[in-house]
């Protein structure tokens, strides 16, 4: 496979890529990668398929995406479709940034759990355990298209809740996935600005799952700078999760700098309050992103808007899709370089099953991602890391098997859930709010 894409590469064969979910507020980042690295990534054709809800934006975003294109005087087609397979047929890669239910779905996700006295986010606790239902299967039926129609096609996932979509992906279905995240490589463009350095001059090593790490080394030139980080208030920290301070002699003796998801576990009585003060005054986190997207999609209809306009970083998930061009990069110059990926544990972590996904260092090669060993993996965040992962292993058999009793130990398996009581409301109540999306639940 390396000497085949070197192979390709030197021969000019031009590179079919499809974006499910191409009517995304993200395409324009994505599109605009595809540009600056097109020596890199010779793209003849990019597909950007949704569905028939997602038709008005795709034709938006679409012709945006055709204006860039046309600007940069680069020979990529654009197509936009609602056929999925027509996409995936031939394709070199397939990226996908779907949202199972749209904005509505992820307001419930966020209010229901809030009703009861729980944290309510997308990714993390009862509201992620949502939205992993509702899109596994729907990933896994993508994942057919890709065996029968593009079997050498590399799957790029940064649908979320990210870990559990790949890990069902890896252990369902033979196409060759990686899932991406835009946490790392966040990190990294905070880490370049505070220290006024290269990217190349950093080097760091994340252990855990997604939105569930623990950056255990951070250098700069190969200086040690965890300690003074850890020392501080300052944090880096993500549009959609609120900036509360760390406690700071829990964070110094942390052993890692965390995540900011972190905060839902460490602090979820803070994070809790921060949330319904946030509702009463603004509405839940996806009502304002509803907004902000609103706002980008006026500005998207523009005939002379040519570029992707700078408030797409207002949206929450800035660099997601840096991190994919970069890795579609990697993986067809076989550049062998490190990223920090959602891959097959394997022997990584050997407190969990191998088949599990995890969040770490990787060198990406032609032949794929090869996780590297961590170096440290703190004591205390083997308990939490292995708590999480049952409960999202649980999810994801739920998922496959509309079992509710599976998906009850699940929610109830889940830090943030205090009882089986609470878990049996808010699995009842979300269950049945997300009805037109879980029809395995509801045969």
């Amino acid at each position: 496979m390396a000497q085949d894409t070197k192979q390709d590469a030197a021969s000019g064969k031009k590179l079919k890529i499809a974006v499910i979910g191409g009517g995304s507020s993200y395409t324009p980042e994505i599109v605009e990668g595809f540009i600056k690295r097109y020596d890199e990534l010779p793209i003849g054709e990019l597909w950007l398929v949704d569905i028939e809800q997602g038709k008005h934006k795709l034709d938006i975003v679409g012709e945006l995406a055709k204006r860039m294109v046309a600007k940069s005087g680069l020979p990529i087609k654009v197509q936009l479709t609602l056929d999925r397979r027509a996409a995936i047929k031939d394709a070199d890669f397939v990226s996908t940034q779907l949202r199972v239910g749209l904005l509505e779905a992820r307001k419930w996700d966020e209010h229901i759990p809030n009703l009861h006295g729980v944290i309510g986010q997308e990714t993390t606790g009862p509201g992620g355990m949502m939205k992993a239902l509702r899109t596994i299967p729907v990933l896994l039926d993508i994942c057919k298209d890709i065996e029968e129609l593009a079997p050498n096609a590399w799957l790029l996932n940064f649908t979320n809740p990210a870990g559990m979509v790949t890990e069902a992906i890896s252990r369902y279905s033979s196409v060759k996935s990686i899932g991406l995240c835009n946490a790392p490589i966040g990190l990294h463009k905070w880490l370049m600005g505070k220290y006024e350095v290269e990217a190349k001059r950093i080097y760091t090593e994340f252990v855990g799952l997604n939105h569930l790490h623990w950056v255990t080394r951070i250098e700069i030139d190969g200086a040690d700078k965890l300690p003074e980080l850890l020392d501080k208030s300052e944090e880096y920290s993500g549009k959609n999760v609120p900036p509360t301070e760390w406690d700071p002699e829990f964070l110094r003796t942390l052993g890692g700098y965390p995540s900011y998801y972190l905060k839902y576990f460490y602090m979820p009585d803070v994070m809790l309050d921060e949330q319904l003060t946030s509702l009463q005054n603004n509405g839940t986190r996806a009502e304002v992103v509803k907004r902000v997207e609103d706002e980008l999609f006026e500005l998207y209809k523009d005939p002379n808007l040519e570029e992707k306009p700078k408030q797409l970083e207002q949206r929450g998930g800035a660099y997601y899709s840096e991190a994919a061009v970069n890795l579609m990069v990697s993986l067809h110059n076989d550049r062998r370089d490190i990223q920090t990926l959602n891959v097959r544990n394997g022997r990584v972590l050997d407190f969990l099953p191998e088949d599990a996904a995890i969040e770490v260092n990787c060198v990406v090669t032609g032949q794929g991602p090869l996780p590297l060993p961590v170096t440290k993996v703190p004591e205390n965040a083997k308990g939490l890391i292995a708590a999480v992962k049952t409960y999202e292993r649980l999810t994801i058999e739920a998922a496959i098997t509309g079992d509710r009793g599976i998906a009850l130990q699940a929610m109830a398996a889940h830090p943030l859930v205090p009882s089986v009581s609470v878990a049996r409301l808010l699995l009842d109540e979300m269950l049945e709010k997300n009805r037109p999306y879980l029809p395995r639940f509801f045969k």
